[in-house]
């Protein structure tokens, strides 16, 4: 088989990890007798800096024409002025509404190797494996009005939540499809206590329940399951949010794992389904870490595991992504550790050498 990839590395350690998770991409292709084509593209900073925009039309081209799409991460200090217009996190959220990719997938798994390196206890570890289904194309992060302006009284600030009937269901969706396919178990998550928006969300999750009998579904709010993320994480299943909230719980679930340099992601246009494929853009929940670009220590065990979600969701290669992840496993079982992740006379290795491991181990 033949695929088309656009790779935008982007700013920080973003170039760092992806050419780890490029590097176990072409491993599985030469294993399994597969040839991937790569497209490779600024977006960001990177591209502020080349062409004066976040994201280039040319860029965006490329991206519709393949397979998927691999990204790194935008931002950093450079580029941090409030008061700049064109910012690197445009480039990310243009690519997410023009390409329509309307749901995040991020799956929270703590590694039974791992769990003494996590500041939380090991016994409210166990038996943690859940998925977070974020909204990605709504609510405050691109409703109008939205904007500041100066008043008599001082600047206001604006930003809108918003959303329709449709945004809400086609997420619920999803996570009612993924819960149906692992435990049978899905948390909405909301604030229906006081938000409008909230309000419409649980009744539509309750109206479109009665259409997947065999899943059960839980309302919860938003602060509660912040809390329980921390007492009884193990309690969850799938888990479904707006965007807002499915952002801010996300990273919070990276302390279980215990890093982010851990966790993946998958931004997919469509329902994933057995036997159907769907477009993606796929990238490591950790951002730019502008603090640590060149020094060989960030950890790009998210950015393999988001090529193995890649596979999945958008090459059908479940094969493939299997023995990624089972690579990964074994690595860390061996005692190989970046220093996000490493306890005191544990094995300390570069970037590099665990993106050598991982392809090592297949």
């Amino acid at each position: 088989m033949e695929y088309q990839l656009a790779v935008l590395p982007g700013d920080g350690i973003g170039p760092e990890v992806i050419a780890q998770g490029v590097k176990v991409l072409e491993a599985v292709g030469k294993k399994y007798g597969h040839t991937v084509h790569l497209t490779y593209d600024d977006v960001g900073g990177a591209a502020i800096d080349k062409h004066g925009v976040a994201l280039r039309s040319d860029t965006l081209e490329t991206a519709r024409s393949s397979h998927a799409i691999l990204f790194g991460a935008v931002g950093g200090p450079k580029w941090d002025d409030p008061s700049a217009t064109v910012r690197p996190e445009q480039g990310l959220l243009a690519l997410r509404k023009a390409l329509g990719l309307f749901v995040n997938i991020r799956p929270v798994k703590v590694f039974p190797d791992l769990m003494d390196s996590s500041v939380v206890k090991p016994t409210v570890l166990e038996g943690v494996d859940m998925v977070v289904v974020r909204e990605l194309t709504g609510g405050l992060y691109y409703g109008l009005p939205k904007g500041r302006r100066r008043t008599k009284r001082g600047w206001t600030g604006v930003d809108t939540m918003r959303y329709t009937q449709q945004e809400i269901e086609r997420v619920l969706r999803v996570g009612f499809q993924l819960a149906r396919a692992r435990k049978g178990k899905l948390t909405s998550v909301d604030k229906a206590n006081v938000l409008e928006t909230s309000r419409l969300w649980r009744q539509l999750a309750t109206d479109l329940a009665r259409e997947h009998r065999d899943v059960e579904l839980e309302h919860m709010l938003v602060d509660t399951c912040a809390m329980q993320l921390m007492q009884r994480p193990s309690r969850f299943d799938v888990i479904v949010a707006e965007n807002t909230f499915g952002d801010i719980l996300t990273d919070e679930a990276a302390v279980l794992a215990p890093s982010m340099g851990m966790l993946p992601s998958a931004s997919l246009a469509d329902i994933p389904t057995e036997g159907k494929l769907a477009m993606g853009l796929y990238e490591p929940i950790h951002g730019s870490a502008p603090d640590i670009v060149g020094r060989g220590v960030a950890n790009p065990i998210a950015a393999v595991l988001t090529v193995a979600l890649m596979m999945r969701y958008s090459l059908g290669l479940t094969k493939e992504a299997a023995a990624v992840e089972q690579a990964v496993d074994r690595v860390l079982a061996e005692g190989h550790r970046t220093p996000d992740i490493a306890l005191e006379g544990q094995r300390v290795v570069s970037t590099t050498e665990m993106g050598d491991r991982v392809v090592g181990a297949l």
